[in-house]
């Protein structure tokens, strides 16, 4: 049995990363899932998730791919980058290690993905302001802070996409049109990668 045509004008590839423990995964599964995950283990490897938004009258499918945080795991990882058309970079408000790290995480998204990626800082756990070790001010300086970060990407990236600065017929540009339907005008399922438990 064929499904619906597929109701979106773009997809657009997100990755997040940072340190192990910032709550990449309790971002992704919130926004896509529109729930927080109380306690669940940390990511090995990388973790999926879909949402389908809309922007400027456009209806857009963010494919997010959550990052282990683990150093050890950052060479498998780091394939994920490339083709990325946005990239949240998380830290932990009340770990000032996982700020300090950063500037590498930075120079990751710079080198891996195409120079047309949107790249935003989100300062996370903002519930546990008594436990702040990074100051407000200190992070302004890095970055604006974004509260609306995945859709605030996505409007960047679409806005990318209009002024031509975004090439939408190159691979690594991390967007691409909805697919055509075939004969009929009916398309078959879309396969989606195995999703094993949380993998927070």
């Amino acid at each position: 049995m064929a499904t619906a045509p597929y109701n979106y004008s773009y997809i657009f590839k997100y990755i997040i990363i940072g340190d192990m423990g910032v709550g990449k995964s309790y971002l992704l599964h919130q926004f896509t899932e529109k729930k927080f995950m109380a306690d669940c283990p940390h990511t090995i490897g990388v973790e999926f998730g879909t949402r389908i938004i809309e922007v400027s009258g456009q209806k857009i499918k963010l494919q997010i791919w959550d990052t282990a945080g683990q150093e050890r795991l950052r060479a498998v990882t780091r394939s994920y980058y490339r083709g990325a058309a946005g990239a949240l970079m998380v830290y932990d408000i009340t770990r000032r290690s996982t700020y300090n790290h950063l500037s590498s995480w930075l120079t990751d998204a710079r080198n891996l993905t195409n120079p047309n990626t949107v790249i935003i800082l989100i300062g996370n756990k903002a519930d546990l302001e008594a436990q702040r070790d990074v100051t407000y001010e200190e992070a302004k300086q890095f970055a604006e802070e974004n509260e609306d970060a995945f859709l605030e990407a996505a409007k960047k990236i679409y806005q990318n996409i209009q002024d031509g600065s975004l090439d939408l017929n190159v691979a690594e540009s991390g967007v691409q049109h909805k697919p055509s339907a075939p004969q009929g005008g009916r398309l078959t399922s879309e396969p989606q990668p195995q999703r094993e438990g949380c993998g927070c």
